[in-house]
């Protein structure tokens, strides 16, 4: 399958927001305590930017958006950077997208001098689960102190 990983732009929000949303209904991430129910949802391109230390990354596939992923300081850390909503439709999961979403969001955290990457899930999201897992991301007791998801039962740390 050939699909292009590009940054986000004023022109993806509207299909991504559908894309976070829906997916996250899918797994049962909906209301508060779960990344679909974040503000930021509904204009992503407005809140991941070069200047802030932030980058959210679009899939595209044949000139539509099929899923995307960020990454952002976790609530204003210099050290510990936080995967955001590596969302991706039904019909283009497991064919490497989401692998190559997070591993450019993980590249660009280190080169931004983050020293660790944290996420928070869902237990039902069995296949992203095993791939944070082969990315090399272990599996952490309780959510650190600055998350907000209350509402995830999977947490997360990588060393970057």
């Amino acid at each position: 399958m050939n699909y292009q990983i590009k940054k986000i732009t004023p022109k993806h929000d509207s299909k991504v927001c559908e894309i976070i949303k829906t997916v996250g209904g899918e797994f049962g991430a909906i209301g508060e305590g779960f990344g679909p129910s974040d503000s930021e949802v509904l204009a992503m391109s407005q809140h991941y930017s070069d200047d802030s230390s932030s980058l959210y990354l679009v899939a595209i596939v044949g000139g539509n958006v099929v899923g995307g992923s960020g990454v952002a300081a976790l609530n204003g850390s210099k050290e510990v950077c936080e995967l955001r909503k590596l969302f991706l439709l039904p019909e283009v999961r497991g064919r490497g997208i989401g692998k190559e979403l997070a591993e450019s969001c993980l590249k660009y955290a280190s080169n931004k001098g983050y020293k660790k990457c944290y996420l928070d899930t869902l237990g039902n999201m069995e296949a992203a689960i095993s791939l944070y897992e082969k990315l090399g991301f272990k599996h952490l007791a309780k959510p650190l102190e600055e998350s907000i998801h209350n509402g995830c039962d999977v947490w997360m740390l990588k060393e970057l």
